[in-house]
């Protein structure tokens, strides 16, 4: 993929993956998080589930971490103290002066580090007891459509029961686990088709397949949504 077309097409969106506030609250609510809880939103994009996580803690702290987009997130919220902006690698979050964190939110992004690495590295970045928040692709069927599959470019679609077996095997306690509705892909792929209509025309070679391949990737998702998904895993790190 062209980065810079990637970019083109990516800049000033809402966010960068499916996702809605009412994952945050009900995350939060299981966390138990205190009001003044320190949070780090890991593969933030530009910060669009950081005011949920704000009214979760209002008197805390958020670090929105993004290779990609933490500037972004950074500019966003510039005249909220309570917020930062960083592009820090994912991976190594206990580095952040922040850290450790009471809560690691990070959706739709753990897998770029793979479930059992991410989950790892997640856990050298929590408070003892601290809690991690995560969406993860899975399947809800045995056997997937191949075109439901490439959603997720060949990375391994575990059932949630799996996802959370592993979890636990990383030294975690599962607190709950949810399917990602439907709401919060449409609200990631309702801004990406504006912007594909707003950019269509006069689109070079490398963006046009940029947009087209964000507008298959919507279409196979609203046609196999109940096979393949995003499953919302909140677990606690142990002592």
């Amino acid at each position: 993929m062209d980065m810079e077309a990637f970019l083109t097409l990516h800049k000033d969106l809402p966010r960068e993956g499916p996702g809605a506030p009412e994952d945050v609250a009900w995350a939060c609510a299981l966390a138990g998080l205190a009001a003044d809880a320190v949070i780090c939103d890991a593969g933030s994009g530009p910060g669009g589930d950081v005011p949920a996580l704000l009214a979760a803690a209002p008197s805390g702290r958020v670090v929105a971490v993004d290779a990609y987009f933490g500037a972004a997130a950074d500019a966003r919220f510039a005249e909220d103290p309570r917020v930062r902006g960083d592009t820090a690698d994912m991976a190594h979050l206990d580095r952040l002066p922040e850290a450790p964190f009471d809560l690691i939110w990070c959706a739709g992004a753990l897998y770029f580090l793979g479930l059992e690495n991410g989950l790892a590295a997640m856990a050298r970045a929590l408070k003892p007891g601290g809690v991690l928040a995560f969406s993860e692709p899975a399947r809800f069927v045995d056997a997937p459509d191949p075109a439901a599959e490439a959603i997720f470019e060949g990375y391994p679609l575990r059932r949630p029961e799996e996802i959370a077996a592993v979890t636990v095997g990383a030294g975690y306690e599962v607190l709950g686990q949810r399917k990602v509705p439907d709401a919060g892909w449409e609200a990631y792929f309702g801004p990406i088709e504006a912007r594909v209509a707003e950019l269509r025309p006069g689109a070079d070679e490398n963006l046009t397949v940029v947009l087209d391949e964000a507008l298959a990737e919507a279409a196979a998702w609203r046609v196999h949504r109940d096979a393949i998904g995003y499953v919302l895993t909140v677990a606690r790190r142990g002592a």
